[in-house]
């Protein structure tokens, strides 16, 4: 790539406060070209997005990835599901996690990797309680204090 190109970027907030994250894999996504078109121009929101096995298949829903403004006919549906790519022994290990209580696979990070492909981190892990938030709350508070106090 370019030096001028500017690499692609997208955080899910809601992932680091609503879970603990345990785990986190690196995941490719199948795309329609309308969808590549739209996460260039940063048209993507995974807030709700979580991921769900299915014959074995790990699979995206909830993810919002706008159309394409000049797509001709061929749009795509912004919240269609979308195929997760792992591989065998990554997926067998986040089924087995899956199956026990308390563990959700959710999307953390939409980034393009060194090769212009889109990867989704995806995290595994447990939700949190509501004073576990709230204690999350407080550090960043206090931290926000401390760094305002130092300069």
């Amino acid at each position: 790539m370019s030096k001028g190109v500017k690499k692609i970027e997208i955080h899910n907030r809601k992932a680091s406060f609503n879970y603990h994250i345990e785990e986190r894999f690196e995941a490719g996504m199948e795309l329609k070209g309308s969808e590549v078109k739209s996460i260039r121009s940063n048209s993507v929101n995974m807030g709700d997005g979580y991921c769900y096995m299915e014959n074995g298949e790990l699979f995206l829903r909830n993810v919002h990835i706008s159309e394409w403004k000049q797509a001709s006919y061929d749009a795509h549906e912004p919240m269609r599901d979308r195929k997760l790519l792992l591989n065998k022994r990554e997926l067998a290990k986040i089924e087995a996690r899956i199956k026990s209580k308390g563990y959700a696979v959710f999307p953390v990070r939409l980034f393009e990797s060194d090769r212009g492909f889109f990867k989704l981190e995806i995290g595994l892990g447990q939700g949190k309680k509501t004073f576990d938030k709230r204690e999350d709350l407080k550090e960043k508070d206090i931290q926000r204090d401390l760094d305002r106090t130092r300069y």
